[in-house]
């Protein structure tokens, strides 16, 4: 991994920084279809076109990925820019993958603003909302299927999956889901005497969240998105519980509709999934909310990248972080399934909306269509019944 760790120091550092403000200002306007594609054209990019990297030290980096917390293609290309054009390409890089998808999101949003109220507003949302939750649900269960590695984060899942039915902080849960999984997967390593040193930690994370709507601020917006960059494992569709614990449930800033439509607009967009925090901060203070919001998600992505680049790779095989790892994933797909849940009560609301969803989840499972075309036909479906209503 010390090869990944410096610049190739045979090209000048501005051709360098050159190279990597074009490929990741194009791949922010153009990557369609969510973590997984943005990595694939980041691999076919850095490994096979341009030969910055080889397929193992690929498979390091998206490994270090994985052991910190925030948006893995996002951080993916942090780390190759970093890797090219060292510390200054680790803030063009980012930077240049971040901002095309955020202005897109920010005039997208300043149009739900204007015109969200109106027949074919509303027509084209309520068309996109069931698609929307028929791609996270089969995300879900993708992931589900790779995360739940046995009885233990099955069961793990399961706790999270009812606790957050009783409002227990999303934090807490994560936290717990990781310290159960580690310490049941090294039980005889761990020793039974150690293990009831955290039962009452673990009980003490369990009270359940505040529930009381707070007053709006900016400073308010800026430190959750923070919080919730910095502590979110997973993929972008975990953010949606997230948001909806903090600004639905906790601050009561946003509705169900309106969280529903913010992680749609992040969905259609090209670039990081994150950017829905974009479209939130515009809805709540406009463009300097907008602007906030996005810098307060993705900030911790560029501090963790630069802490862990040399670091982590040395530490993820131990067994100890690999477990604990295993259940904060899980404990972050069991909260992304209790939302799910909440919101699609709220979403299939009619005849159109199930068939909507239904069709969406057998293209999703057979055809393997890219979710960006059925969030396309959705909108049409939902402008076509806007018209003939």
């Amino acid at each position: 991994m010390n090869k990944t760790s410096t610049a190739q120091p045979d090209t000048p550092l501005p051709k360098r920084l050159a190279e990597v403000a074009v490929l990741f200002l194009r791949l922010g306007t153009t990557a369609f279809g969510g973590p997984a594609a943005h990595i694939a054209m980041m691999h076919d990019e850095g490994v096979k076109r341009r030969a910055w990297l080889d397929d193992q030290q690929f498979l390091d980096l998206l490994g270090a990925t994985n052991l910190i917390p925030g948006p893995n293609s996002t951080e993916m290309a942090i780390h190759l820019s970093l890797l090219r054009a060292g510390w200054p390409g680790l803030i063009v890089g980012g930077a240049c993958f971040i901002l095309p998808a955020m202005g897109i999101v920010l005039a997208l949003a300043w149009a739900y603003v204007r015109f969200g109220t109106t027949p074919a507003a509303s027509g084209l949302l309520d068309g996109v909302k069931p698609v929307m939750i028929a791609i996270i649900a089969q995300a879900l269960w993708g992931l589900g299927r790779k995360a739940v590695k046995g009885p233990l984060t099955l069961a793990a899942g399961g706790g999270v999956f009812v606790l957050t039915f009783l409002h227990v902080h999303e934090l807490a849960l994560l936290a717990a889901g990781g310290v159960v999984v580690m310490v049941g997967a090294n039980f005889r390593r761990f020793g039974r005497t150690r293990l009831r040193s955290f039962a009452l930690p673990l009980a003490a994370l369990a009270a359940p969240a505040a529930c009381a709507a707070t007053a709006f601020s900016l400073t308010g917006l800026f430190l959750t998105f923070l919080k919730i960059g910095s502590v979110l494992y997973g993929s972008g569709y975990v953010l949606l519980a997230f948001l909806h614990a903090d600004f639905v449930t906790r601050l009561g800033w946003l509705t169900d509709r309106q969280l529903i439509d913010a992680i749609a607009v992040g969905q259609v967009t090209p670039g990081p999934v994150f950017t829905t925090a974009t479209f939130v901060g515009y809805v709540l203070g406009g463009v300097p909310g907008a602007l906030l919001a996005t810098l307060g998600i993705f900030l911790p992505s560029f501090v963790f990248v630069a802490l862990s680049h040399r670091l982590i790779p040395k530490l993820r095989d131990s067994v100890w972080l690999g477990s604990l790892l295993d259940g904060v994933n899980v404990a972050s797909l069991a909260l992304m399934a209790a939302v799910t849940l909440q919101l699609g009560r709220a979403s299939l609301t009619g005849p159109l909306s199930l068939a909507l969803a239904l069709a969406s989840a057998l293209l999703l499972m057979r055809a393997q269509i890219n979710s960006t075309w059925l969030v396309l036909g959705g909108a049409l479906a939902g402008l076509a019944q806007a018209w003939l209503r």
